[in-house]
């Protein structure tokens, strides 16, 4: 019985930790996209429409692990990067909701 206890215990432990987990990994996605959607504003507002190449490849990184755009071509400009961006967000906060 004694046993018992303790397994369930440790089950509710471990899924108390995934959720955790999968909590602080939606932020810190969120936290960095909001970074990129920074430095992509900048450059807008700048009029710039050619990337910087690490940013270039810190987008291409993330929307390549997304299954919201991966079907998406490479990005050619600012504001199609931004675009990607905020579909990202969007999709990250709409499974937010549907968690809780």
């Amino acid at each position: 019985m004694i046993e018992e206890a303790c397994v369930a215990i440790d089950t509710v432990v471990a899924q108390g930790r995934v959720e955790r987990e999968s909590k602080y990994a939606r932020r810190n996605k969120m936290r960095y996209i909001d970074q990129l959607l920074n430095e992509l504003e900048m450059l807008n507002l700048a009029d710039q429409n050619v990337m910087p190449r690490p940013l270039a490849s810190a987008l291409d990184e993330l929307i390549a692990g997304s299954e919201v755009v991966a079907q998406q071509p490479r990005l050619s400009s600012v504001t199609e990067a931004m675009d990607a961006l905020y579909e990202i967000q969007d999709s990250l906060m709409f499974n937010q909701i549907e968690d809780e």
